[in-house]
Protein backbone atom coordinates (compact mmCIF):
# COMPACT_ATOMS: atom_id res chain seq x y z
CA UNK A 1 0.00 0.00 0.00
CA UNK A 2 1.20 3.65 -0.84
CA UNK A 3 -0.29 5.93 1.46
CA UNK A 4 0.93 9.08 2.39
CA UNK A 5 -0.95 11.61 4.81
CA UNK A 6 1.45 14.93 5.95
CA UNK A 7 0.77 18.17 7.36
CA UNK A 8 2.99 21.46 7.09
CA UNK A 9 3.14 24.83 5.90
CA UNK A 10 3.80 26.09 2.39
CA UNK A 11 7.19 27.56 1.76
CA UNK A 12 5.47 29.36 -0.97
CA UNK A 13 2.66 30.09 -3.09
CA UNK A 14 1.77 26.98 -5.45
CA UNK A 15 3.62 27.35 -8.92
CA UNK A 16 1.43 25.90 -11.37
CA UNK A 17 0.84 25.57 -15.12
CA UNK A 18 -1.45 23.93 -17.72
CA UNK A 19 -1.15 20.93 -19.86
CA UNK A 20 -1.61 21.22 -23.61
CA UNK A 21 -4.19 19.43 -25.59
CA UNK A 22 -7.75 19.34 -26.24
CA UNK A 23 -8.22 19.54 -22.35
CA UNK A 24 -6.23 21.66 -20.37
CA UNK A 25 -5.54 20.27 -16.94
CA UNK A 26 -3.89 22.50 -14.29
CA UNK A 27 -0.78 20.77 -12.47
CA UNK A 28 0.26 22.66 -9.21
CA UNK A 29 3.67 22.16 -7.55
CA UNK A 30 4.53 23.52 -4.23
CA UNK A 31 6.80 22.38 -1.31
CA UNK A 32 5.69 21.60 2.32
CA UNK A 33 7.70 22.66 5.62
CA UNK A 34 6.60 19.14 7.66
CA UNK A 35 7.90 19.46 11.10
CA UNK A 36 9.73 16.34 13.18
CA UNK A 37 8.48 14.38 15.90
CA UNK A 38 11.07 14.75 18.71
CA UNK A 39 13.76 16.30 19.68
CA UNK A 40 16.28 18.34 17.49
CA UNK A 41 19.88 17.00 17.45
CA UNK A 42 22.40 19.67 18.09
CA UNK A 43 25.33 19.04 16.22
CA UNK A 44 29.02 19.48 17.32
CA UNK A 45 29.08 23.27 17.07
CA UNK A 46 25.92 23.48 19.42
CA UNK A 47 23.22 24.36 16.01
CA UNK A 48 20.36 23.05 16.41
CA UNK A 49 20.12 20.48 13.32
CA UNK A 50 16.87 20.56 10.44
CA UNK A 51 14.03 19.96 12.02
CA UNK A 52 11.73 19.98 9.19
CA UNK A 53 11.17 18.31 5.94
CA UNK A 54 10.83 19.88 2.71
CA UNK A 55 8.32 17.54 1.08
CA UNK A 56 7.35 18.28 -2.54
CA UNK A 57 4.09 17.90 -3.70
CA UNK A 58 2.19 17.52 -6.57
CA UNK A 59 -1.69 17.72 -7.14
CA UNK A 60 -3.53 17.84 -10.63
CA UNK A 61 -6.53 18.97 -12.13
CA UNK A 62 -9.54 20.39 -9.87
CA UNK A 63 -6.91 19.99 -6.94
CA UNK A 64 -4.10 21.86 -8.96
CA UNK A 65 -7.23 24.56 -9.34
CA UNK A 66 -7.84 24.56 -5.86
CA UNK A 67 -3.72 25.02 -4.69
CA UNK A 68 -4.06 27.76 -7.09
CA UNK A 69 -6.66 29.65 -6.10
CA UNK A 70 -6.45 29.37 -2.06
CA UNK A 71 -3.13 28.40 -0.79
CA UNK A 72 -0.32 30.95 -0.19
CA UNK A 73 2.88 30.66 0.92
CA UNK A 74 2.99 29.81 4.80
CA UNK A 75 -0.84 28.36 5.16
CA UNK A 76 -0.49 25.23 7.00
CA UNK A 77 -2.30 22.31 5.18
CA UNK A 78 -3.26 18.79 5.70
CA UNK A 79 -2.16 16.35 2.20
CA UNK A 80 -2.73 12.68 1.53
CA UNK A 81 -1.70 11.04 -1.65
CA UNK A 82 0.77 8.50 -2.85
CA UNK A 83 4.96 8.79 -3.17
CA UNK A 84 5.68 9.00 -6.59
CA UNK A 85 9.61 7.99 -7.47
CA UNK A 86 10.88 9.06 -10.80
CA UNK A 87 14.39 10.01 -12.36
CA UNK A 88 15.68 12.23 -15.37
CA UNK A 89 19.10 13.16 -16.68
CA UNK A 90 20.03 16.75 -16.34
CA UNK A 91 21.63 19.20 -18.57
CA UNK A 92 25.07 18.28 -17.04
CA UNK A 93 24.60 14.36 -17.87
CA UNK A 94 23.84 13.33 -14.03
CA UNK A 95 21.01 11.22 -13.28
CA UNK A 96 18.37 12.86 -10.78
CA UNK A 97 16.15 11.13 -8.86
CA UNK A 98 13.03 12.41 -7.44
CA UNK A 99 10.18 11.64 -4.47
CA UNK A 100 6.88 13.66 -4.73
CA UNK A 101 3.76 12.98 -3.29
CA UNK A 102 0.88 13.68 -5.65
CA UNK A 103 -2.16 14.49 -4.12
CA UNK A 104 -5.29 12.55 -3.31
CA UNK A 105 -6.82 15.31 -1.25
CA UNK A 106 -5.61 18.24 0.37
CA UNK A 107 -7.28 20.89 2.62
CA UNK A 108 -7.13 23.37 5.18
CA UNK A 109 -4.94 22.30 8.82
CA UNK A 110 -6.14 25.82 10.48
CA UNK A 111 -9.02 28.11 10.79
CA UNK A 112 -9.24 31.00 8.78
CA UNK A 113 -9.10 32.57 12.57
CA UNK A 114 -6.00 30.66 13.46
CA UNK A 115 -2.56 31.37 12.31
CA UNK A 116 -0.95 28.29 13.81
CA UNK A 117 -0.63 29.36 17.50
CA UNK A 118 1.80 32.37 16.87
CA UNK A 119 0.77 35.56 15.17
CA UNK A 120 3.28 35.83 13.01
CA UNK A 121 5.19 33.00 11.56
CA UNK A 122 8.44 32.20 9.45
CA UNK A 123 6.47 32.07 5.95
CA UNK A 124 5.02 35.46 6.41
CA UNK A 125 1.21 34.19 6.08
CA UNK A 126 -1.13 36.12 8.54
CA UNK A 127 -4.48 35.16 8.43
CA UNK A 128 -7.50 37.59 8.14
CA UNK A 129 -9.80 37.56 11.24
CA UNK A 130 -13.40 37.42 10.73
CA UNK A 131 -15.45 40.18 12.49
CA UNK A 132 -17.92 38.47 15.23
CA UNK A 133 -21.61 38.41 14.64
CA UNK A 134 -23.42 41.48 15.61
CA UNK A 135 -25.83 39.47 17.36
CA UNK A 136 -23.25 37.30 19.30
CA UNK A 137 -22.24 37.74 23.16
CA UNK A 138 -19.05 37.60 25.25
CA UNK A 139 -19.45 34.18 25.73
CA UNK A 140 -19.79 33.31 21.47
CA UNK A 141 -23.60 32.26 21.87
CA UNK A 142 -26.23 34.17 20.12
CA UNK A 143 -28.16 36.23 21.77
CA UNK A 144 -32.10 34.90 21.54
CA UNK A 145 -34.41 37.48 21.55
CA UNK A 146 -37.33 37.62 24.16
CA UNK A 147 -40.48 36.21 22.80
CA UNK A 148 -39.35 33.52 20.98
CA UNK A 149 -41.12 30.45 22.72
CA UNK A 150 -38.96 27.48 23.45
CA UNK A 151 -41.62 24.89 21.40
CA UNK A 152 -40.01 26.37 18.15
CA UNK A 153 -36.19 25.12 18.91
CA UNK A 154 -35.41 21.65 18.08
CA UNK A 155 -33.90 20.78 21.56
CA UNK A 156 -34.79 21.10 25.00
Amino acid sequence: MNRVILMGRLTRDPEVRYSQGERSMAIARYTLAVDRRGRARSNQDGDQGQTADFINIVAFDRAGEFAEKYFRQGMRVLVSGRIQTGSYTNREGQRVYTTEVIVDDQEFADSKNSGGGDSGNSYGYQPTSRPAPSSAIGDGFMNIPDGVEDEGLPFN
